[in-house]
């Protein structure tokens, strides 16, 4: 069989995907993913065979592809990282082709955690944006902001199953029903981080009760206090 990748394309800009990324896939023979994450490809994919997928169908896509796909080379790609909210999918072509090369790319919670001034090495990283239950990671949410940390969060958008549906605005109901500040808690929320539809709200968690966002979401819990190295004279002491 031929290599296969699975390729992260960042978040949306094609200015984020990444030299090695762009090398592979001009190098490759079929593409196939879902509509946005082509879109960001589109300049890189004109001479390739092209499969467009959805949620439904990707099982028959796949499977259609490995019975044909002899010696070529398949390039998979996601939006933002393979390796952040993918694992699921990126599990599933294991199964299918066997040996699959993930290749990272620049996540919308890199970018999100940069525009909010947040240093990751400070912060909790969570998605909620995974099909089995959530209900251990709110637990982590509640814990991280208890502790101080500040939170990179990618939401879960699930309107056909309003019980599922974790956006925003039921994280902050969530987070105020469970004894939290909601009122005083800084917040941001980036919405299609790196394209021309981008926008950012800033405010505070009670702010975002009853507001809508899309399914292209990141939110940013902003605990941090600047702790320089003017903090730590003492290392420059002989």
């Amino acid at each position: 069989m031929g290599k296969i990748y699975a390729v992260g394309v960042g978040p949306g800009s094609p200015k984020y995907v990444t030299g090695v990324v762009k090398e592979i896939i001009q190098n490759c023979d079929i593409v196939i993913g879902y509509k946005y994450t082509l879109k960001t490809i589109e300049d890189l994919i004109v001479d390739k065979e092209i499969h467009e997928i959805t949620m439904n169908n990707q099982e028959e896509s796949y499977q259609k592809i490995h019975s044909v796909l002899g010696n070529r080379s398949l390039v998979i790609p996601f939006t933002g990282d393979v390796n952040f909210s993918e694992s699921e999918v990126v599990d599933r072509l294991i199964e299918i082709f066997g040996d699959v090369e993930i290749i990272p790319g620049i996540s919308s919670i890199q970018v999100a955690a940069s525009k909010a001034k947040v240093p990751l090495d400070k912060s909790k990283v969570i998605t909620m944006h995974v099909t089995t239950s959530i209900e251990e990671k709110k637990l982590e949410l509640q814990k991280a902001l208890i502790d101080g940390y500040n939170v990179v969060l990618v939401p879960r958008p699930w309107p056909k199953q309003p019980d599922k549906h974790f956006m925003p605005s039921e994280i902050a109901k969530y987070l105020k029903n469970n004894g939290f500040d909601t009122e005083n808690m800084k917040v941001h929320v980036f919405e299609a981080l790196t394209t021309e539809n981008e926008t950012s709200f800033v405010g505070t968690v009670k702010d975002l009760e009853g507001k809508e966002f899309s399914d292209l979401s990141v939110m940013v819990f902003n605990q941090v206090v600047l702790d320089s190295y003017m903090n730590y004279k003492w290392q420059w002491k002989n």
